[in-house]
């Protein structure tokens, strides 16, 4: 069964967009890896509308329902709570999530 990918579009309350790259970087990844999804790239737009406000990452599971599964067990994880309430502790960080599930297509070069 082939991966399927997961788009993942963050906009941030203004300002917020370093708190929200330090808990990425310091923690979500992590913990996505710890409940079976994998990590893919992370980008930040450089055009000027979206570079202050905008993350965009890819992470992929092994089927719908891994990544159902993935999702509930991240967000009732503990550490994820903690780590989620100390990074908001000065304003709340993330707007908007917008998400597009994806499967390759098969004549794709990158495999």
């Amino acid at each position: 069964m082939p991966r399927l990918y997961e788009l993942r579009t963050y906009t941030t309350l203004e300002g917020r967009l370093p708190a929200l790259e330090k808990r990425f970087k310091d923690h979500t990844c992590k913990l996505f890896e710890k409940h079976g999804m994998k990590n893919g790239m992370y980008w930040i737009p450089t055009d000027p509308k979206l570079k202050d406000n905008t993350l965009i990452y890819v992470v992929s599971h092994d089927s719908q329902e891994g990544a159902d599964k993935s999702w509930a067990a991240f967000q009732s994880d503990d550490e994820w709570k903690k780590v989620r309430d100390a990074s908001e502790a000065d304003g709340k960080i993330v707007a908007k999530v917008e998400r597009v599930y994806m499967t390759l297509a098969d004549w794709s070069p990158v495999k």
